[in-house]
C-alpha cells in the first residue's frame, strides 16, 4: 500500500494545489469522506465547505463552494467552482457568496427551490466554520 498520492486542486482562477498528500478530506454534497492512498475509484460532486489536505509536511485548508472530485488509487484531483485557501477568506468574500446563493435561490424554480435553499445554507455553515 502507498502511503501519499498526488492531489490537485484547481479553480477556474488559479491551481492551488499540486502535492503528494496522505489524506484528503473531501466536502462531497452527499457527506464528508476522506480519501486515501489506494481508496477505490469514485466521482462525486461538492458542497460548499472546508477541504483539508494532509500531507506529510502538514495539512493546509481550502474554502471550496462546489465543483467535483475524482478519487483513484493513485490521486485525487478536485474541480472546484470556487476555492480558496482558508487564512486568505474574508468576510467581504462570504457576504458576496452569500448574497449571490440568496438571490439565485429567491429567484429558483419551484424544482430548484430546495437545492438553491441548501447551498444558502451550506455557505452559511462554512461562514461560521471559518468565523468570518
Amino acid at each position: 500500500m502507498a502511503n501519499t498520492m498526488q492531489f490537485d486542486l484547481v479553480s477556474p482562477e488559479r491551481s492551488l494545489a499540486s502535492l503528494e498528500a496522505t489524506a484528503v478530506q473531501i466536502p462531497g454534497a452527499d457527506g464528508d469522506m476522506t480519501a486515501m492512498p489506494d481508496h477505490a475509484p469514485t466521482i462525486t460532486t461538492l458542497r460548499p465547505g472546508v477541504l483539508t489536505v494532509e500531507a506529510t509536511d502538514g495539512a493546509s485548508q481550502y474554502a471550496v463552494t462546489g465543483g467535483f472530485a475524482e478519487i483513484s488509487a493513485e490521486g485525487t484531483s478536485v474541480l472546484a467552482e470556487k476555492a480558496m485557501p482558508v487564512a486568505e477568506v474574508t468576510a467581504a468574500d462570504m457576504d458576496a457568496l452569500i448574497a449571490q446563493a440568496s438571490d439565485a435561490a429567491a429567484n429558483a424554480t419551484p424544482e430548484a427551490k430546495d437545492a438553491a435553499d441548501k447551498t444558502v445554507a451550506d455557505l452559511e455553515a462554512l461562514r461560521a466554520a471559518l468565523n468570518v
